[in-house]
């Protein structure tokens, strides 16, 4: 198996249209099978507004597919805290994923603050 339970994962649903909602999940994963996984997380949506992605309160549940084309699937390190996961800015003006303490991941691919 690829994804394993207990591992947590940083998911990315493509958009397909400029005006799609730009939608990011964290979360732990609680059961997987030879096509999806079921996890439990965080949502994390773009504010145009605030031009930033904005954590919703709540803890949810969300089954994903594992070969989906429409998403990217990044592995978070295990230490991970997802209570505290939230989006940053570095000093380079990138956009970053972090919990603060354990880890940071670029997901700037396409330029600072995009």
């Amino acid at each position: 198996m690829v994804i394993q339970v207990g591992e947590k994962v940083h998911v990315i649903t493509r958009r397909l249209f400029e005006e799609d909602l730009r939608r990011h999940f964290a979360g732990q994963v609680t059961a997987v099978s030879e096509s999806a996984m079921r996890l439990k997380g965080y949502v994390f949506v773009f504010d145009e507004s605030l031009n930033d992605f904005v954590r919703q309160d709540d803890l949810r549940e969300r089954l994903s597919g594992i070969g989906d084309v429409g998403l990217v699937i990044n592995l978070l390190p295990s230490k991970t805290d997802l209570a505290l996961v939230r989006y940053a800015t570095n000093d380079k003006g990138q956009r970053i994923l972090t919990d603060g303490e354990n880890f940071t991941l670029d997901i700037s691919e396409f330029g600072p603050r995009r």
